[in-house]
């Protein structure tokens, strides 16, 4: 069950942040509508984490997609675009 609170309950900020944890976040509400959410810094760094794969899994299928479109590269052509050498 979701701990929703009025966000005057931040007056005593101390005990509303002892009953956040990865399990049971706390929403905080202002004239009774949503407002903000207290996450811990774990749930935030795995979040980053999935935003992150998210935004590399979308500009690879982009990528591809102009790949079929636009035709593939030959890794010796590569090399010729990068300006390197495989020997």
């Amino acid at each position: 069950m979701p701990n929703i609170k009025p966000i005057s309950d931040l007056r005593n900020y101390t005990e509303v942040l002892k009953e956040v944890d990865s399990a049971r976040r706390v929403y905080l509400t202002r004239n009774g509508h949503g407002e903000y959410g207290i996450l811990t810094m774990a749930e935030i760094d795995e979040l980053d984490q999935y935003k992150a794969a998210y935004i590399l899994l979308s500009n690879l299928q982009k990528a591809e997609e102009q790949a079929e479109k636009e035709g593939w590269i030959d890794a010796d052509n590569l090399e010729k675009e990068l300006g390197v050498s495989s020997n």
